[in-house]
C-alpha cells in the first residue's frame, strides 16, 4: 500500500469505510460535513488511488441510484498481539475481518529475537496458505509501557531485554511494510470497541487481567496512553498495604495478590497445604497449577477455588472503584486469560465497585466481560496500523 489520503475529509471517508463496509456515495454524504459536488471529488481521488473500488449499484433511494464504494478488497493488515505466554498473529483484511488467525505458547521473556523469529514464522504460514501475498501494514502489541512516537517498549517488568528495543523499525524492515507498535491492553481496547462490546461507547475501560493486569484507557472514542506511554498500568497500584513484593520493585501491589501467575501460586499453597482436594488432584495430574486449573475446580464447586477468585475479584474491584470514581466511564470491560474465571470472578468485580464507587458514577454503568477473546489483540492491533495508514501522510 504505496498511497495515503490526501487530507482529512479523505481520511475520514477512509475510516467510514473501514467500519461501515461498502456504502453509497449518498450514506457517506449523510455522515459527513461535505457539499455532493466536494463529496463526489474526494471519492473519484480515492478512487484514482486504489484504496477505494466501485462496488455496484446501491439501494434505491427515489431518483438516480447511486454506485456503492469500499475499500480496496486486496488491502492486508498484519495484527500481532504479544502476550506475556503467548503470541496471536491475524491476517484482516481493510474492514479488519479476521480472514486467518493463529496462536501458539511464547514466553515472552525469552526477548525479543527469539519472539520476532516466532511471528514472522507465524506471519509467513499464513501468507503461504494464499490469505495474503504480502501486508500493507502490521500493528504489534507487547505486554508492556510503549513510547509511542518511536515504537519502543520503556521499561517493561515483565519483558527483560526488551527496553529500547526498536521494534517497529526492526518488523518493518522484516515484513517490508509499515508498523506501529503499542501496549496490547490499549489493542484489546480498540479491538472492542471496533468490533466487540464496546462498540457505541465514547469512554470506557478495559482491564486485561493475565499474567499481567492493565487498563486501556479510551476517551472520546481515543486511546489515552499519556505523557509516556505508562498510563493504565493499574497492576502496580497498591492493593494490600505491605503486601507480598512484586517484580516492579513495590510490595502490595494488585498484579502480585491477583494474576494468571499469583493465582497459580496461591493455588498451588492451597493445595498442598490440604485446604482443596480438587487442586491437588490436579496438582498430581499434571505437575503444576495454572488459572484454568483454579476456573476448572471453582466449576466443579471447590470452596478453596472460589475463595481464591472472590478475594481477588474483591481486589480487582477496589481498584476499579477508584478508577470509575475518578474517571466516571460508560462501560467497563473485563479480558485477558484469567477471565476464563468467568462469572464468579465478574460478581465479585461488581460488588466491590458497587459498594465502593458513588451511585452517580455506577447508577447506569455495566461492568461486563470482553465479546472478542484473544481476537481483540489482533483486530485492535490491525485496527491501529489502519488508523496510521488512513490519515494523511
Amino acid at each position: 500500500m504505496t498511497a495515503r489520503p490526501a487530507n482529512a475529509h479523505q481520511a475520514r471517508l477512509l475510516k467510514l469505510l473501514r467500519d461501515g463496509g461498502p456504502s453509497s456515495r449518498a450514506q457517506l454524504g449523510d455522515q459527513v460535513e461535505l457539499s455532493r459536488s466536494k463529496l463526489a471529488v474526494e471519492v473519484d481521488r480515492l478512487l484514482e488511488t486504489g484504496l477505494v473500488v466501485a462496488d455496484g449499484l446501491a439501494a434505491s433511494r427515489g431518483g438516480r441510484r447511486s454506485h456503492n464504494v469500499r475499500l480496496a478488497p486486496s488491502l492486508r493488515f498484519l495484527g500481532v498481539d504479544i502476550g506475556a505466554t503467548s503470541v496471536d498473529v491475524a491476517v484482516t483484511n481493510a474492514e479488519l475481518e479476521v480472514l486467518g488467525h493463529l496462536a501458539q505458547p511464547m514466553d515472552v521473556r525469552e526477548g525479543p529475537v527469539a519472539v520476532f523469529e516466532r511471528v514472522l514464522a507465524m506471519a509467513g504460514k499464513l501468507r503461504a496458505s494464499g490469505l495474503a501475498e504480502g501486508f500493507d501494514g502490521a500493528g504489534i502489541g507487547v505486554p508492556g509501557p510503549v513510547r509511542f512516537p518511536e515504537g519502543v517498549p520503556v521499561a517493561p517488568p515483565i519483558m527483560p531485554g526488551w527496553d529500547g528495543f526498536p521494534v517497529r523499525e526492526a518488523l518493518s524492515q522484516e515484513l517490508g511494510c509499515p508498523v506501529m507498535v503499542d501496549n496490547d491492553v490499549n489493542l484489546m481496547a480498540m479491538g472492542e470497541q471496533h468490533a466487540g462490546v464496546a462498540r457505541s461507547v465514547g469512554d470506557f475501560l478495559c482491564i486485561k487481567i493475565g499474567t499481567g493486569i492493565g487498563c486501556g484507557i479510551v476517551v472520546g472514542g481515543e486511546v489515552h496512553r499519556g505523557t509516556t506511554g505508562s498510563a493504565g498500568d493499574i497492576g502496580h497500584i497498591q492493593a494490600v498495604p505491605d503486601g507480598r513484593p512484586c517484580a516492579c520493585g513495590n510490595r502490595g501491589c494488585l498484579e502480585a495478590h491477583f494474576s494468571g501467575a499469583a493465582l497459580a501460586r496461591d493455588a498451588l499453597e492451597a493445595a498442598q497445604q490440604g485446604r482443596s482436594p480438587e487442586l491437588a488432584a490436579r496438582l498430581e495430574a499434571n505437575g503444576r497449577l495454572t488459572a484454568a486449573d483454579v476456573a476448572a475446580a471453582a466449576a466443579a464447586g471447590d470452596p478453596a477455588s472460589l475463595e481464591l477468585i472472590r478475594q481477588g475479584g474483591a481486589r480487582t474491584g477496589q481498584v476499579i472503584a477508584g478508577l470509575v470514581s475518578f474517571f466516571n466511564p460508560g462501560l467497563v470491560v473485563i479480558g485477558g486469560g484469567v477471565t476464563g474465571l468467568g462469572h464468579t470472578l465478574l460478581a465479585a468485580i461488581r460488588t466491590q465497585v458497587y459498594r465502593q464507587s458513588l451511585p452517580l458514577a455506577t447508577g447506569n454503568l455495566p461492568i461486563v466481560l470482553g465479546e472478542l477473546g484473544p481476537k481483540a489483540g489482533v483486530i485492535g492491533a490491525a485496527r491501529l496500523i489502519s488508523d496510521h495508514l488512513f490519515s494523511p501522510a
